[in-house]
């Protein structure tokens, strides 16, 4: 998870970058919301604000007016290395020793330890606990005549999951690892940057279209939903083993440092990502009601209503409803000032968000057979409150569909799910999560269905977590890793 954001914007041009990175990046709350930050230059300086909370909170109308420069990276936290305490906060910033740079990371490194014996032979100390710090510190260290040459140097001994958004003070610079885990992809604005030609050399072109408008300006996104909201053309995505580089007053410049083996997380495509994105050519909400389809020809019931887990299952609860003649209705009504529950950092707000959350609509349900969709089960306890929820309102039967299939394996390249036992599929049968949940049936989607809704192939995605093909090697002690830069300098020798 976690959303990051770039903008590149031509001097002179009247628009503060940081302005331009904060909207984008209001576009990408549901992808984190533990913290969010901003990390600006001007050309000579880089300043950095961040802090624990909601974009809405700490990027607000008081502190925005204070950032003045061309360039801004912005970022919203979901933890997968560290605790959630502000010096996790991201962006990331370090002051040289060879260079000024600042990062916000999407994604999850698998080679922590490794990386942190290289910081100083292993002796250095860092002021905060993710892997980013460290891949900042790293950066800032490594040899190279700029940022660009250093990355070229770096990113071969990284390993994991990394879409990256790098601020130094002359451009922003957009990165994705070999296997392009998570997604970012390139926007242009128009008429705010002029456009020179890009070197030759070492460096690509971008094979963008001439455009008339003398002055464009270039931003990286998590997602396509972040180019919506600040007026963006979408370019196409950054590739995997890329960088990009955004500069102000010039043509956007790429260079290989890795040779791609595509592996998109593909519950990027169920659930992470909204609806209303594009993700590998794909409408989201096109592809979560084509599963919804695929999921009613596998799991068929007979039931008077089809309803959804709000928001998320809404699409496949439609593509369900369609396929198998049943009515669609909803059933339960979502606060909206509450967080999404899968992505709460702890247990114990995981239940209580659940309560805050929803709420249901007892004339809709009362009496009713009910075929309840949503997108995953990963622990049980959301589904199992829901259910719940459902039969102290009358609902006659509930009938739980999942528009995923079991999750039987964790997450090491960044979801939050790095032990195995925390996985309901892992310990228990269907039948066994169906009493567990208390649902009168239970029904999940294949990955052959999965694939049939998106008509992609099955190469073209990581599905680790259902079927434990992990793209990238997973060292044995990976699942004790979330704190592993919390622990004291003596006990990582």
């Amino acid at each position: 998870m976690c959303g990051v954001f770039g903008a590149a914007l031509p001097r002179g041009s009247g628009t503060e970058a940081a302005h331009v990175a904060a909207l984008g990046l209001f576009a990408l709350q549901h992808r984190g919301q533990e913290s969010a930050g901003l990390a600006v230059s001007d050309g000579a300086e880089l300043f950095l604000y961040k802090d624990l909370g909601m974009i809405s909170t700490v990027l607000d109308e008081r502190r925005l007016p204070s950032f003045h420069g061309d360039l801004a990276i912005a970022h919203c936290r979901y933890s997968t290395t560290g605790s959630t305490v502000w010096e996790n906060a991201q962006p990331t910033l370090r002051l040289g020793p060879r260079r000024a740079v600042a990062i916000g990371h999407n994604g999850n490194l698998v080679n922590t330890r490794e990386l942190l014996g290289m910081l100083h032979g292993g002796r250095g100390r860092l002021p905060a606990s993710t892997d980013t710090e460290l891949l900042t510190a790293l950066l800032a260290d490594e040899p190279g005549e700029d940022t660009v040459e250093a990355l070229v140097s770096l990113l071969p001994r990284v390993r994991g999951a990394f879409s990256l958004v790098i601020l130094d003070r002359d451009r922003i610079i957009g990165v994705r690892d070999p296997h392009g885990f998570r997604p970012l992809c390139i926007g242009r604005i128009p008429d705010v940057s002029a456009q020179v030609p890009a070197p030759g050399g070492l460096w690509g072109d971008l094979e963008i279209e001439p455009v008339d408008g003398p002055r464009d300006g270039w931003v990286l996104s998590s997602e396509t939903t972040g180019l919506d909201i600040v007026g963006a053309e979408y370019v196409r995505d950054v590739e995997p083993g890329e960088i990009v580089v955004l500069e102000p007053g010039r043509a956007p410049r790429s260079v290989r440092y890795a040779r791609a083996t595509p592996a998109l997380c593909v519950f990027e495509l169920i659930y992470f990502a909204r609806p209303d994105s594009y993700l590998e050519g794909r409408s989201l909400y096109e592809a979560r009601r084509r599963m919804g389809e695929q999921l009613a020809i596998e799991h068929p019931v007979e039931t008077d209503l089809v309803m959804p887990v709000p928001d998320t299952g809404a699409p496949a609860a439609a593509g369900y409803a369609e396929a198998s003649g049943i009515p669609y209705r909803e059933g339960l009504v979502r606060n909206r000032y509450t967080g999404r529950t899968f992505i709460q950092p702890s247990q114990t707000l995981r239940h209580r968000g659940v309560t805050l959350k929803l709420n249901p609509l007892r004339e809709v349900v009362r009496g009713k057979r009910l075929t309840v969709v949503d997108d995953s089960i990963v622990r049980g306890t959301t589904t199992q409150q829901i259910v719940a929820l459902l039969r102290r309102a009358g609902a006659a039967e509930v009938h739980v569909r999942i528009s995923a299939p079991p999750i039987y394996h964790p997450c090491f390249y960044g979801i939050d799910t790095q032990v195995e036992t925390e996985l309901i599929a892992a310990t228990k049968s269907v039948e066994e999560i169906r009493q567990f949940i208390g649902a009168d049936s239970l029904g999940y989607l294949s990955i052959q269905g999965v694939l049939a809704a998106l008509e992609l192939p099955y190469e073209r995605f990581c599905f680790a977590c259902f079927d434990g093909r992990y793209p990238e090697p997973v060292p044995y002690d990976v699942e004790a890793r979330k704190f592993l830069l919390e622990e004291p300098v003596a006990a990582r020798g």
